[in-house]
C-alpha cells in the first residue's frame, strides 16, 4: 500500500534528526559562553575543547572552525566587553585623596558583575600555568585605567605605580574570588574599599622611597 493509501503524506515518515543543534549565527556566541565559564571554573589547562563543545551543544570540530585552537578561543572569551578606559573620568573625579579608594571600589564592582565574573576569574585562574594569560594578566596591570590614573598624579615612576597598585588588587580578587578567604570574602565592597583604598592611593601618589622623595627614578629591577 502507497503512503498517499494510508493517509499519509511521503514526507511525513520522515522523523527529526535528533541529537547536537546544527550551526546557526549564535554558535559562535555559545561556544564563547561556554568557553568563558570552562575557563571561569577550571583555568586554561583544566578547560578542554570536548568539554566547551558539549556544554554549546556543537561539534568540536565547529569550535577549531571557528576559533583555530584552544589558545585563540581563550583570548577571545577573555576579550573585555567594555572599554575599561571609559571608567576613567569616573575615577579621576572626587577628592584626589580618596582616588585608591574609588579605584578599589571600582575593581571590586566589576568582579560582582554577571558578564565579567567569568572572564575576570578566568584570566586569574590560567595566568600561572598559560603564557597568553600570563601576558594578557601583565598588559592589564601595566597598561589601562591604573596607568593613567597613576600618570595623571604627575608623580614619578608611574608604571612602577601601576603594577604596584594593580598587584594589590590581582591579590584582593585571589584571596577574595578564588581561595575565599574569609572574612574577607563576605565583606562588603565599601568595607574593603575603605581598608585597601589607603594602601592602593600611596602606591599611586604618595612617596615610595627615599630615592623618589629627593627626585630620582627608582629601578624596578633593584
Amino acid at each position: 500500500m502507497t503512503e498517499a493509501r494510508r493517509g499519509r503524506s511521503p514526507r511525513s515518515v520522515h522523523r527529526p534528526r535528533t541529537g547536537r543543534r546544527p550551526g546557526s549565527s549564535d554558535t559562535r556566541a555559545r561556544i564563547l559562553g561556554s568557553a568563558r565559564e570552562a575557563f571561569g571554573e577550571r583555568g586554561y589547562d583544566g578547560a578542554t575543547i570536548r568539554t566547551i563543545a558539549a556544554d554549546a551543544e556543537v561539534d568540536p570540530a565547529l569550535v577549531y572552525h571557528y576559533f583555530g585552537s584552544k589558545q585563540q578561543l581563550f583570548v577571545a572569551a577573555m576579550e573585555f566587553p567594555a572599554d575599561l578606559s571609559a571608567a576613567i573620568p569616573r575615577l579621576a573625579a572626587g577628592p584626589p585623596e580618596r582616588l585608591g579608594e574609588r579605584l578599589v571600589d571600582y575593581v571590586l564592582e566589576l568582579w560582582e558583575g554577571p558578564a565579567m565574573r567569568p572572564l575576570l576569574l578566568g584570566l586569574l585562574r590560567s595566568a600561572s600555568s598559560d603564557p597568553v594569560a600570563a601576558a594578557m594578566m601583565r598588559r592589564y596591570l601595566a597598561e589601562g585605567p591604573v596607568l593613567a590614573l597613576a600618570t595623571a598624579s604627575n608623580r614619578p615612576n608611574a608604571s612602577l605605580r601601576a603594577t604596584l597598585a594593580g598587584s594589590q588588587l590581582v591579590g584582593l580578587a585571589l584571596a577574595r574570588h578564588v581561595v575565599g578567604v574569609e572574612p574577607l570574602a563576605s565583606a562588603s565592597r565599601d568595607v574593603l574599599a575603605r581598608a585597601i583604598g589607603p594602601t592602593v592611593q600611596r602606591y599611586l601618589t604618595g612617596d615610595l622611597d627615599e630615592a623618589e622623595s629627593s627626585g630620582r627614578s627608582v629601578d624596578p629591577g633593584r
